[in-house]
């Protein structure tokens, strides 16, 4: 008598449902190592338990045969982005090769890591220095000369400025010259009349002081000689002796 039809439902009974998965777990398992091995075929096997237990098989990995199932469920779009971060992923390593690279020839030219280095590779490094000290000095030289230029220029600014300067001081000097003969009064009037020019006098008040009355002892020396005249003598000043 043949096995009824058994009706699939969850299985209420713990134990049950225990035993009857760990049954087919280890039978589902057993068949996708067989199909793996009879077919030749990539296959990964994923079970989780109630409980949250992992149970897996994978004939070449289950990472990796997981990564071919999402390159190969990937849309066209994500296909293009999947490209474009391997053309960045490429091209991140180049600028990370480069950059090594540089980092290698700047410690060889300030004379570190000069050990692997081989006679050539060091004669090489000996030509590249003597040419950028050549390139230096000769950029060094022009900067120079330059900046000589640059103050022979400046000095003729200066020394046309000083000339228009001096220039302008004479004819303000010459200038101020003819104003001021403009303004002398002797000048002037000697310009204009043809008449001869006589002084005036000074100060009308500059006359002969009156007699001053100096009452005191005065020593009087008579002057010698016969050209002093009795006039002179009259017209003195002081009292001689003492006036009583």
């Amino acid at each position: 008598m043949g096995r009824g039809r058994v009706e699939l439902k969850r299985i209420e009974n713990k134990i049950n449902r225990q035993v009857t998965f760990s049954k087919r777990r280890n039978g589902l398992l057993k068949k996708a190592y067989e199909l793996s091995v009879l077919c030749d075929a990539e296959v990964a096997l994923i079970i989780f338990s109630s409980r949250g237990k992992l149970y897996e098989f994978g004939s070449a990995g289950t990472t990796k045969t997981l990564e071919r199932y999402q390159r190969v469920c990937y849309t066209p779009q994500d296909n293009n982005m999947e490209c474009e971060t391997q053309s960045w992923y490429q091209e991140v390593s180049k600028l990370k090769a480069k950059y090594e690279s540089l980092q290698r020839t700047q410690r060889h030219l300030l004379g570190e890591d000069l050990g692997p280095l081989s006679v050539k590779e060091l004669q090489n490094l000996e030509k590249q220095l003597e040419g950028s000290l050549a390139q230096a000095r000769q950029r060094k030289t022009q900067m120079m000369i330059e900046q000589m230029e640059d103050l022979r220029r400046k000095e003729r600014q200066l020394g046309d400025l000083n000339k228009q300067l001096k220039l302008k001081l004479e004819a303000e000097g010459q200038s101020l010259k003819a104003i001021q003969g403009s303004w002398n009064p002797s000048t002037a009037t000697a310009g204009n009349s043809s008449f001869p020019v006589h002084p005036s006098q000074s100060n009308p008040m500059d006359c002969e002081p009156e007699p001053i009355l100096q009452i005191g002892y005065h020593h009087y020396v008579p002057a010698e000689g016969p050209s002093v005249s009795k006039s002179m003598a009259g017209e003195s000043n002081f009292i001689q002796g003492w006036v009583l």
